[in-house]
């Protein structure tokens, strides 16, 4: 190996050339992987419970994936889709039209990024409703462009010294029932923070002048919040009274990461826009925007696209991947990986003083820790001191949350029992150090 492949040195010269803005959470520069293992440039090996977050569903280099990009970049990599377009991307648009849940037609478009996908979804809904208004909530990530950050709600890192910030975006509370926004107990509180949308329409922006509500079915970067099985059901009677849209970013929690394709399934709710990117094509750019057909089809012709969105090439990972998860049952794969996960994050909230509240839904679950389970005073420090102790002993692992004392758990869905236990054991002597 030349010494230019080692991570210090590659760190070094990273450190002149890529902008510091552009920071990473290790400095260990990864050269291979498979299934659930990394390899660094070093040839040292980690358990990925992280999956580039939450991109690598299927697994890294996934052979049906790797054929599928191999066989289509010898055919076609770049046409765009609005000069010359081509049968990959329709058939994507035809699958995920039909995996998004409920039962109204629907349509898509694609874009490359989740950030992208975010801000069409917001053009669409204001296209279509003919209003301006949108509101994000509490706690919530929805990316770093103009409108994505402004949807955002944690300042430090994403929008802290970027604005002025998009106009006609307005914030409520989210049902974080470990620090409820109300200081109400569920569920003898009825779920009452999803009323907070009704007092929004009187006390910050009218409904007839707002297009949709954005939410994350499970608050990602936010620290995996979980609201109650029925928050989502009157948020969605909630918008339909007044002529709201409900987009759901599906972003990180689609594709298999909840136990089901897209999380709303579990809710029971049909939103009218979804936003998906992530693992739906394996770490290749895509995303897309899945909504009711008459509500895509509104936007006059030409006014929603991208030059590379939809690109042939990301289309076939894309395609390979809703393949994988129906041949090779992975949602199955899923709901058995969130089992034993969920079982071992609250044997760990058991033991350890520390770990103040686990949540989540199927493989996506995370622990809040805390320096005091009755203050809940965030323990940001100690999070990020678990995931050094877990990176230097082989288990890459990233903490998260508005606090930054949370740790989520991304790992591949199709990580052997073996990979899995031996992360959870790192994870647990992590939590004992931490202790002492």
């Amino acid at each position: 190996m030349s010494q230019s492949m080692t991570n210090a040195t590659l760190q070094e010269r990273r450190n002149y050339a890529v902008a510091k803005g552009n920071a990473s959470a290790t400095i260990k520069y990864m050269a291979k992987g498979e299934g659930a293992i990394l390899t660094d440039v070093e040839g040292n090996a980690y358990i990925d419970f992280a999956g580039g977050i939450a991109v690598m569903n299927v697994g890294h280099s996934h052979p049906k994936v790797v054929t599928a990009i191999k066989r289509q970049a010898e055919q076609l990599t770049h046409t765009c889709f609005m000069v010359a377009p081509y049968e990959s991307a329709v058939s994507l648009a035809e699958k995920l039209c039909q995996a998004v849940p409920g039962q109204s037609p629907k349509a898509a478009m694609f874009a490359n990024s989740g950030a992208e996908a975010v801000e069409n979804a917001v053009k669409i809904a204001r296209y279509h409703t003919g209003k301006a208004g949108i509101i994000a909530f509490e706690n919530a990530f929805h990316g770093r462009t103009l409108m994505g950050m402004t949807l955002t709600s944690k300042v430090k890192p994403y929008k802290y010294g970027f604005g002025p910030y998009a106009p006609e975006v307005y914030r409520m509370p989210f049902a974080y029932c470990y620090r409820c926004p109300l200081n109400l107990t569920y569920p003898a509180c009825d779920t009452a923070c999803a009323q907070c949308l009704n007092d929004m329409f009187v006390k910050q922006v009218a409904p007839e002048q707002t297009a949709a509500i954005i939410v994350e079915p499970i608050q990602g970067e936010g620290g995996f919040i979980t609201p109650p099985m029925d928050y989502f059901k009157k948020l969605k009677a909630i918008c339909e009274e007044n002529q709201v849209l409900l987009i759901a970013d599906e972003i990180q929690t689609g594709i298999g990461r909840t136990g089901t394709m897209f999380a709303m399934e579990q809710f029971d709710v049909e939103a009218d826009i979804t936003t998906v990117a992530k693992s739906l094509a394996a770490g290749m750019p895509l995303s897309a925007v899945v909504g009711k057909k008459e509500i895509m089809d509104s936007v006059h012709p030409s006014g929603i696209g991208g030059t590379y969105g939809g690109n042939p090439v990301a289309c076939a990972a894309g395609l390979a991947v809703l393949d994988i998860v129906e041949t090779d049952d992975l949602l199955t794969q899923s709901k058995a990986l969130g089992k034993v996960l969920q079982a071992r994050l609250e044997q760990f909230r058991q033991e350890y003083e520390i770990v103040g509240d686990v949540r989540g839904m199927g493989p996506m679950m995370a622990m809040e820790l805390v320096k005091d389970r009755h203050t809940k005073v965030p323990a940001a420090d100690e999070a990020k001191a678990l995931t050094v102790f877990c990176l230097e002993r082989g288990l890459l692992l990233l903490s998260c949350g508005v606090y930054g004392n949370v740790i989520r758990f991304l790992m591949p869905l199709v990580i052997s029992q073996e990979q899995l236990e031996q992360g959870l054991s790192i994870v647990d002597d992590g939590l004992k150090n931490l202790r002492k």
